[in-house]
C-alpha cells in the first residue's frame, strides 16, 4: 500500500501528538513541572525528588536509545514507508509509553522492583523532553550508518551503566525480572 503524505504534513503532526501526550498526562494528574517551584534544564542527581521532574536528567539518554530502537523496528516492518511518517508513528509509540509509564501500575512497579523508592512519575515537561530525546535518537538513526547507531547505543548504555548503574537494558530487566543483586549494585551508584 502506498501512502502519499508530504513530509511537511507528517512533521506538522509531531507537535499535535506532543500536545495530546501533554494533555493526557495532565488529565492523569501529572504535574506540569517540578513541585519544587523552579525549572532546570539539567538535573544530575539520580536518587532525588527532582529526578524525572526537571527537563533533562540521566534517563533522558535512554530515550535516545528508544529512538534508535523505534527507527529500527519501524524500518523492519515498513521499509518503504516515508521516514517522516515513521517518525510520527515513533512519536505516537513513545507518547503511548510515556502515558503508560506514568500510570499507577507502572509507577508502583518501578517503586517495588527498582531502587526508585521515591519515584512518583514524570512531570509533563520531563515526559515531553523524553519524547523529544527519542525524536533525536530516531533522527540520528535515520542519518547515521547502522554501525554508527549501534556504536552510539552501546556507548550510551555502557556510559550510563558506569555512571548511574542504570540504563535502558537494566531498566527493562528490572521491570520484567527484578534481581536483588542488581538492585544492591544500583543503590551504590556514585550519582545517587
Amino acid at each position: 500500500m502506498i501512502i502519499r503524505i508530504s513530509p511537511r504534513t507528517c512533521l506538522l503532526a509531531v507537535p499535535i501528538v506532543l500536545a495530546v501526550q501533554a494533555g493526557l498526562l495532565l488529565a492523569m494528574g501529572r504535574v506540569p513541572y517540578c513541585t519544587c517551584g523552579y525549572i532546570k534544564l539539567w538535573h544530575g542527581a539520580v536518587n532525588s525528588s527532582e529526578n524525572s521532574q526537571q527537563i533533562l536528567d540521566w534517563y533522558s539518554f535512554t530515550h535516545v536509545v528508544h529512538g534508535f530502537a523505534l527507527y529500527f523496528f519501524l524500518w523492519l516492518v515498513w521499509r518503504r514507508g516515508p521516514v517522516a511518517l515513521r517518525l510520527v508513528l515513533a512519536v505516537m509509540i513513545e507518547g503511548g509509553w510515556e502515558i503508560l509509564e506514568n500510570s499507577p501500575v507502572i509507577i508502583e512497579r518501578y517503586r517495588a522492583a527498582t531502587i526508585a523508592l521515591d519515584y512518583f512519575g514524570d512531570s509533563v515537561i520531563n515526559s515531553l523532553a523524553d519524547t523529544t530525546m527519542m525524536i533525536a535518537g530516531f533522527t540520528l538513526a535515520a542519518w547515521l550508518p547502522v554501525w554508527g547507531t549501534a556504536a552510539l547505543a552501546f556507548t550510551l548504555e555502557v556510559t550510563l551503566g558506569y555512571l548511574i548503574h542504570d540504563n535502558l537494558t537494566l531498566n527493562i530487566l528490572m521491570l520484567a525480572y527484578p534481581l536483588d543483586t542488581i538492585k544492591v549494585w544500583q543503590a551504590a551508584a556514585p550519582l545517587h
